[in-house]
C-alpha cells in the first residue's frame, strides 16, 4: 500500500458567547423557493426550554446533469426561539472552521461550542460578534482535535474530549495515520483526554490520564468529577473492552466503577450521585448505539440489567432530577421514553416513524425534562427542529417545508425462521406499468439499523452504504432497506442471534424480505441487486457466493476473509464477541464464514470499492475478492480511493462512486 499522507494537525477552538436579551436579532424571512436542503446538527436546548441552537448548512441542490462535485456546505450557529422558531442569533466566527459540541450553560445566558480548522497548519482565531452585538470570546486552543463540550453543574468551568497533537481524526471510520518504519517502536495511539478549561478562559488543565482513551463522559452532579468509559491503549480498537469508571475533576486519578461484559455507552449520574446508568449491550461500532439500560452503584459493583425483555434496542440516556429518560428503536419506531431506575419498567411516551437527533443524543431536554427538542426527519419529509412537551411537541421550523417527498416510503414486516423481521421498502412516487428492478440495500454493522432519513433532491439524496436511492427510484427501481436478525429494534436477543453465524440466518432473512416484498410489489425477480457497505459490503460478498438470486451487486469497505482480516484490520477487539473466540484460537469459525471459502460458487457481476485507508475494513480485504472473483470468471471492477477511510468523504470521490454504482445496476438490471 501507499505510505498515507501526515494529517494536518486542526486547531479546535472552544468558544462561548453571552447571550443577553439585548443581543436577539428578529427572525429572517425565508426564500420563496427552495434552494437545496437545510440541515439542522448539533442540537442543543436551553436549560429552561425556551431556547434551542444548532449548526445550520444548506446543502444546494445539483443539476441532474453537473459533473462537478458540489463542495461541502459551511455551518452557522443559529438560536431559535423554542415558541414559533424564529431565529434570535446567527454566529459564524471563523469562515474555514466547522462548529460543533454545542452546550448551553447552566443559567442559559451563554453557548459555548467548538470551532475545528482542518487545514494544514492553519487556525483562524478571530473573535466575532454575532449579528445582534453578542460577542464571541475564545476561551482556549487545542493544537489537535476536540470534541464533546460540557459545562459544569455550577457554570464555573467547561469540560470537552481533546487529543492535543492528533494524528489522525478521531474513530476508525477516519483515515487511518501512515504506519511506516519499526511498528513496536511508532508512537502514533492518539489518547482522547478530558480537558477542564474555566469558564472565563485560559489553559486546558487534563485531568484523565495520559495512557487512556475516554470515550464518553458525564459531570457528576456535584461537579467534583467525571463518570465515563475508558480504555488503556488504541483508542480505535480498545472500546469494545472499555471500562466504566470515575475521573475526578482535579486530575486526582481514575478508579474503576465497572468492567460489563458489553459495550457501553451514554453513562449518566443519578441527581443523588448514588447510581450511574448506562447503555449495555452487543454493538460492532463505536457511535452506532443499541442495547438494554443497566445500572451499577457509582461506588462500584456488579451492573444489574433493568430491561431484559425490553423488545427494543436503547440509544441514548439521561437523568433529569430522578426522572431517567432514553429514546429506542422499536421495530420501525423511535420512541421516547421514562426507564424506571429500580424496576426497570419502561413508559414510553411517545414513538413515530422518523429518526431524531441531537447534539448529545438522539433528544434535548430542559433541566427540568418538560420541554424536550430534536432534529426529526423521515424518508419523505425533510429535516425539522421539534420542540415542546414529548407527548405534544411540534415543529418550530419550516425551512424545508416546500420539498416534497422523492419516495414512497412502506414499512414492510414478515417472518423468517420464527423471527419476525422488519424493513424498509422504497418505490417511486409514481410507479409506471409493468414489473420493476429491486435493490437490495443491507445496512453495516452488523448492529444497527436502517432507519429514516430524508431521500432528498439536493446532490443526490443518498447515504454511503445505501447507494445512491434519489437516482434509483428515478430510474423506476424499488429499494428494500431489510433489517434482519442481528439489528437493533427488538431487544438484545434478537442483536445477538447472528452470533458464530454471519451470512447465515440474516441471508435467510432478506432473502424471505424479498419473497415477502414481490407478493406486494410490481416487482421483477429476475432484475434483483443487492448492495452494503461495511458488514453491509461483507453481506454482499457473502451473498452472492451463497445464492444466484441477484444479477448485479456492489460490495463497499467488505470483509472477505475474516482469518486474514483479524490480522489487519484496526479494531480486532470487536470480533470475539461476535465470534466467541479470535481468530488464532478458533480459526475454523472464522473460515467457514469468510465469503472466499465459496468463492467458486459466485457468478454475480460484483463492482467493488474501498479506501486506501480504510481502519475497519482495510482494502486488502477488497483485493482478495477482486482477485477471486476473475479467477473464476465473474465480471468485476474494484476502485480504490486514494487517501480515503472507511466513509467516502471527498465530495468528487463520492460523486465518483455513485455514478458508477448507477453505470453498473443499470447495465445488469434495466430493462
Amino acid at each position: 500500500m501507499t505510505a498515507a499522507k501526515t494529517m494536518a494537525r486542526p486547531i479546535a477552538i472552544l468558544a462561548s458567547i453571552g447571550l443577553g436579551l439585548s443581543g436577539w436579532s428578529v427572525a429572517v424571512a425565508q426564500p420563496a423557493s427552495p434552494a437545496g436542503l437545510h440541515q439542522h446538527s448539533d442540537l442543543a436546548l436551553s436549560p429552561a426550554g425556551d431556547r434551542v441552537a444548532t449548526v445550520d448548512s444548506l446543502e444546494p441542490f445539483a443539476a441532474p446533469t453537473s459533473t462537478q462535485a458540489p463542495a461541502p456546505p459551511h455551518g452557522q450557529i443559529v438560536v431559535r426561539s423554542v415558541h414559533g422558531g424564529a431565529a434570535l442569533v446567527r454566529l459564524d466566527p471563523c469562515a474555514t472552521c466547522s462548529y460543533d459540541a454545542l452546550t448551553w450553560s447552566p443559567d442559559g445566558k451563554s453557548l459555548a461550542f467548538i470551532a475545528s480548522d482542518h487545514k494544514a497548519g492553519i487556525a483562524l482565531l478571530e473573535v466575532a460578534s454575532s449579528e445582534a452585538g453578542a460577542p464571541v470570546r475564545t476561551l482556549a486552543k487545542i493544537f489537535g482535535v476536540a470534541d464533546v463540550a460540557r459545562w459544569s453543574p455550577d457554570g464555573t468551568k467547561i469540560a470537552l474530549l481533546a487529543v492535543p497533537g492528533a494524528h489522525k481524526q478521531i474513530g476508525a471510520t477516519q483515515a487511518g495515520a501512515a504506519q511506516v518504519g519499526d511498528l513496536d517502536a511508532l508512537d502514533v495511539a492518539d489518547e482522547q483526554r478530558i480537558g477542564v478549561v474555566a469558564a472565563s478562559g485560559g489553559e486546558v488543565a487534563y485531568v484523565s490520564p495520559a495512557d487512556t482513551f475516554v470515550y464518553e463522559y458525564s459531570w457528576t452532579p456535584d461537579g467534583r468529577g467525571f463518570v465515563a468509559t475508558a480504555a488503556k491503549g488504541n483508542g480505535d480498537n480498545n472500546w469494545w473492552v472499555a471500562k466504566l469508571v470515575a475521573i475526578d475533576a482535579h486530575g486526582a486519578g481514575l478508579r474503576v466503577i465497572a468492567t460489563p461484559k458489553t459495550q457501553l455507552n451514554f453513562p449518566t449520574v443519578s441527581a443523588d450521585g448514588r447510581t450511574v446508568a448506562f447503555i449495555g449491550g452487543l454493538m460492532s461500532d463505536f457511535g452506532s448505539v443499541g442495547g438494554d439500560v443497566y445500572s451499577v452503584p457509582f461506588s462500584g459493583g456488579a451492573p444489574i440489567d433493568l430491561t431484559p425483555v425490553f423488545k427494543g434496542s436503547f440509544n441514548s440516556l439521561d437523568w433529569r432530577g430522578q426522572t431517567l429518560f432514553a429514546t429506542a428503536v422499536i421495530k420501525d419506531r423511535t420512541a421516547i421514553a421514562k426507564v424506571d431506575p429500580v424496576s426497570g419498567a419502561v413508559q414510553v411516551l411517545r414513538a413515530q416513524e422518523a429518526s431524531l437527533s441531537a447534539g448529545d443524543g438522539r433528544i434535548a431536554l430542559s433541566a427540568d425534562g418538560t420541554i424536550a427538542a430534536a432534529v426529526v426527519q423521515d424518508f419523505e419529509h425533510a429535516p425539522a427542529i421539534y420542540a415542546g412537551p414529548v407527548a405534544t411537541w411540534a415543529p418550530i421550523t419550516n425551512d424545508n417545508a416546500d420539498l416534497a417527498p422523492q419516495v414512497q416510503a412502506h414499512s414492510v414486516n414478515w417472518t423468517s425462521d420464527g423471527f419476525e423481521v422488519q424493513g424498509w421498502l422504497l418505490a417511486p412516487r409514481k410507479v409506471s406499468a409493468g414489473l420493476h428492478p429491486m435493490v437490495v440495500v443491507i445496512h453495516g454493522g452488523p448492529s444497527s439499523a436502517a432507519m429514516p432519513t430524508y431521500v432528498s433532491a439536493a446532490s443526490s439524496g443518498s447515504v454511503v452504504g445505501r447507494g445512491p436511492i434519489k437516482d434509483l427510484v428515478d430510474r423506476g427501481y424499488f429499494v428494500l432497506l431489510p433489517n434482519p436478525r442481528g439489528s437493533y429494534g427488538q431487544g438484545e436477543a434478537f442483536t445477538r442471534a447472528n452470533i458464530r453465524d454471519f451470512g447465515g440466518g440474516d441471508l435467510r432473512d432478506i432473502l424471505a424480505g424479498v419473497d415477502a416484498v414481490e407478493k406486494i410489489a410490481p416487482i421483477d425477480d429476475h432484475r434483483l441487486g443487492v448492495m452494503g457497505h461495511s458488514y453491509g459490503g461483507f453481506m454482499t460478498m457473502w451473498t452472492v457466493t451463497h445464492t444466484n438470486r441477484f444479477k448485479a451487486a456492489i460490495a463497499g469497505a467488505g470483509v472477505s476473509n475474516w482469518i486474514s482480516y483479524y490480522g489487519e484490520n484496526g479494531i480486532d477487539e470487536w470480533m470475539p464477541p461476535f465470534f466467541g473466540a479470535t481468530a488464532y484460537d478458533d480459526p475454523a469459525i472464522y473460515e467457514k464464514l469468510s465469503p472466499l471459502t465459496t468463492i467458486k460458487d459466485a457468478h454475480t457481476p460484483t463492482l467493488l470499492y474501498v479506501g486506501e485507508r480504510d481502519v475497519e475494513c482495510p482494502e486488502p480485504q477488497t483485493l482478495e475478492f477482486w482477485r477471486g472473483l476473475k479467477a473464476v470468471g465473474v465480471p468485476t471492477q474494484m476502485i480504490v480511493y486514494a487517501g480515503e477511510g472507511h466513509g467516502i468523504r471527498v465530495p468528487a470521490d463520492y460523486l465518483d462512486l455513485e455514478r458508477r454504482e448507477i453505470g453498473w445496476l443499470d447495465r445488469y438490471l434495466a430493462p
